[in-house]
């Protein structure tokens, strides 16, 4: 959603930039065209274009909208609107709303948390303007929080400035499918794709293939739920018959019968497989880093996984669409058919599918949800995003740890210095 034009609510003059502008606005200096400028016309007639710099704002004007449900934020002087973001943030909405009319440089490098390159890149897309000379010491002092989400937030007031990433400032160009622009960065895509931002990404020009790769996290539970219960069902029918034997294709002698009870251990097995399986899929195939020459690996790596780490938040794109999902989840079903007897691979097969659905429903929880301080899923979605933000390298589990310990990718823990 551009801001070219006049939109209501919006702050004027505002100025965002995305994670690719930023960095290189820092590295091309000399263009004119630095942070926080845009250009504005003298007039209808077509007059020369003039440069302007930043809206300064006051201490009392951060204040007002702070007042009125904004969540706004200083950093060193430039202000950040983070409205439309505080839902999402990993601490939970209060600690940022807490911060709310505050100067956070300092919390920015923890305790408790110290933000990474790229977290910082992330907040320089709510940028809109810098505190007025003389007013930021004020905003060092903390907003009372009631005061901070005392108004209900109106669609004007949450509504974010966005400005279009201009070509030259970007390796890609966001106005056109980006599927088949991916494969020419070369050398350059790795650092690009683990720059996030916060945009909806369009894949294809067909709107129908468009269509096929986005899907509603609520799609996936509608879909596969029913299918993981009728399993159930025919599975445990099945073994209460009592015909189904384990090693009978080798011997009748000394095969073992499997009967109905065995059911629920069966189906947990395929659960602990499905988390084994997601922990290889996301470490080996998802961050595989295709070669710098080959164009197609690089498409189909922004295809599966890439996609996901430019855009987190992008809720169109955070579970598998059920067509390619279909494919995929046949495919496994297929290769336990072919290494267990057929009902003992269904309730292995219906475990393990049981264990994608929860998957995909808690990955979406982990991006869009606001777990309770102290609980597990709290602890899970600020580890999950630490993997996307700083240890992309790490970090593997999604719905549980569990597999980075003895593979020792477990994201490390973060240390500070005790003052004196």
């Amino acid at each position: 959603m551009g801001c070219g034009g006049a939109r209501r609510g919006a702050w004027p003059g505002c100025i965002c930039m995305y994670a690719d502008e930023q960095v290189r606005a820092e590295r091309g200096g000399g263009t004119g065209r630095g942070l926080g400028r845009e250009r504005s016309g003298t007039g209808s007639g077509g007059g020369a274009m003039a440069t302007a710099g930043p809206r300064s704002f006051s201490a009392a004007e951060v204040r007002a909208r702070c007042a009125q449900g904004a969540c706004l934020v200083s950093c060193r002087r430039r202000l950040y609107d983070l409205s439309g973001f505080v839902r999402l943030h990993p601490g939970g909405e209060q600690l940022l709303r807490r911060r709310a009319g505050t100067d956070v440089s300092a919390a920015l490098d923890g305790p408790p948390h110290r933000h990474s390159e790229n977290a910082r890149r992330w907040l320089e897309q709510y940028y809109v303007g810098d505190i007025e000379p003389g007013d930021e010491q004020s905003l060092s002092e903390t907003v009372d929080e009631k005061e901070a989400s005392a108004a209900a937030q109106t669609p004007e007031q949450t509504d974010l400035c966005y400005r279009t990433v201009p070509v030259e400032r970007d390796l890609v160009d966001w106005q056109k499918p980006l599927l088949w622009q991916v494969g020419y960065l070369g050398e350059k895509y790795d650092e690009w794709v683990h720059q996030p931002v916060d945009r909806p990404i369009r894949l294809f020009h067909s709107d129908f293939l468009e269509f096929l790769s986005k899907t509603a996290w609520y799609v996936v539970f509608m879909v596969w739920t029913p299918v993981v219960l009728y399993l159930s069902w025919v599975s445990y029918t099945s073994l209460a018959q009592g015909n189904t034997r384990l090693f009978s294709s080798f011997t009748t002698e000394y095969s073992i019968p499997v009967h109905k009870y065995y059911f629920p251990f069966i189906f947990l097995l395929g659960m602990v497989l499905w988390s084994l399986l997601e922990y290889l899929i996301h470490r080996f195939v998802f961050h595989m880093k295709p070669p710098a020459s080959n164009y197609y690996l690089i498409t189909l790596h922004f295809l599966l996984h890439g996609q996901h780490h430019k855009s987190p938040f992008d809720s169109s794109r955070l579970v598998f669409p059920p067509v390619p999902a279909s494919l995929v989840i046949g495919f496994f079903y297929g290769v336990l058919r072919l290494l267990l007897p057929e009902v003992l691979g269904l309730c292995v097969f219906v475990g393990g599918l049981c264990g994608y659905v929860i998957y995909d429903m808690m990955h979406y929880y982990l991006h869009y949800g606001s777990p309770k301080k102290g609980t597990y899923l709290y602890g899970l979605k600020a580890y999950h995003v630490k993997h996307h933000f700083e240890h992309q390298k790490s970090g593997f589990g999604i719905s549980t740890r569990f597999w980075d310990y003895p593979f020792r990718t477990l994201i490390p823990e973060e240390t500070f210095k005790k003052e004196d």
